[in-house]
């Protein structure tokens, strides 16, 4: 097949780093970008990034049309997923990152708008959730609507399928130390999440509901009410970590757990799981397009069944790499 062809509807964090990363990639490209967001500043927030740095090609603008390394990108303003005409632009699949259309009807949209088929970039309340690595091998080609679920879903979820199939999990706590995102508030305001939700996001650390362990249940059925887990938002840009705790069904040593956790980032999970044993901080996972790295050296083991593992993630960037993945999977079922 050629490569797949990209639609890109909302032009957010998740977007542009979608956008950004597809550069990196033979078998996939962007051909079209759906933002209310005039051009000049759609173009100007897609060349320059506070944590990802410079887009590292060119991004022009030329009689009123967008051209980047010098290939041209269908831009419209349309706020009607169905008037958006993606057959005429050949997309193939729509990335969905607005955050609104989440769910198999409202997703719809992008089908009546001649799309083939689309990703939503969040976790829906009823379309099938795939997680690379973990369950997107039962996708098929009837599955139109889907979702790549949470970032935090795409770091526990490979997680817990190594640690289920090799020990077998009894149950498990998720904290995810969480960095800041768009929805929070700078300084204190009203939140439409919770009252903790609305206080400023630079100088607190603010405890918060998540369903990414819970997710965890509808990507591995084995697991479906065996983990639940909570979030803490902390003061930083980018990059996130995962805290699990879990109690096994064998009993074993945090030795070899990480053995085992290895050898899986390095064979069937690679690119996806990754492991390591270095002296590392949030920072050293800027830009990785792996969704979970197992800390080696952070977790700790109470007696034989009783574990914490600890594991990084870009929050956007490996999402973003992930979501381009699953992209390519379902357009060439």
């Amino acid at each position: 097949m050629s490569k797949v062809k990209v639609g890109i509807n909302g032009f957010g964090r998740i977007g542009r780093i979608v956008f950004r990363e597809s550069f990196n990639r033979d078998n996939i490209e962007v051909v079209a970008i759906n933002d209310l967001l005039d051009l000049d500043h759609l173009a100007y927030l897609l060349k320059y990034d506070s944590v990802h740095g410079r887009f590292n090609g060119t991004v022009d603008i030329r009689d009123g049309k967008l051209y980047v390394n010098d290939r041209h990108i269908r831009v419209t303003a349309e706020k009607d997923p169905t008037q958006l005409k993606w057959d005429e632009a050949g997309v193939d699949v729509v990335a969905e990152c607005t955050g609104i259309f989440t769910t198999i009807d409202t997703a719809k949209a992008h089908i009546v708008g001649g799309a083939k088929k689309v990703i939503i970039s969040a976790p829906s309340a009823d379309a099938p959730m795939f997680v690379m690595g973990v369950n997107h091998t039962k996708a098929t080609a009837a599955d139109t609507i889907v979702s790549n679920a949470s970032c935090t879903t795409n770091c526990l979820a490979p997680l817990a399928k190594v640690l289920n199939d090799e020990f077998g999990i009894v149950e498990g706590l998720m904290t995810t130390i969480h960095a800041t995102t768009a929805t929070q508030m700078t300084v204190d305001g009203p939140s439409r999440k919770d009252f903790r939700g609305g206080r400023a996001a630079l100088l607190n650390i603010i405890p918060a509901s998540t369903g990414a362990a819970k997710a965890v249940g509808k990507v591995i059925p084995e697991l479906n009410g065996k983990l639940t887990g909570m979030s803490m938002r902390v003061p930083t840009a980018d990059v996130s970590v995962v805290d699990l705790t879990v109690k096994l069904a064998k009993e074993t040593t945090y030795e070899a757990i990480m053995a085992v956790l290895k050898n899986a980032a390095d064979t069937n999970l690679k690119g996806i799981l990754g492991f390591t044993e270095d002296d590392v901080v949030s920072q050293d996972f800027i830009s990785d397009s792996r969704t979970s790295i197992v800390d080696a050296k952070a977790g700790i083991g109470l007696n034989s069944t009783f574990f914490k593992i600890v594991s990084w993630y870009d929050n956007e960037y490996g999402y973003s790499s992930k979501l381009l993945d699953l992209a390519h999977h379902i357009a060439t079922l």
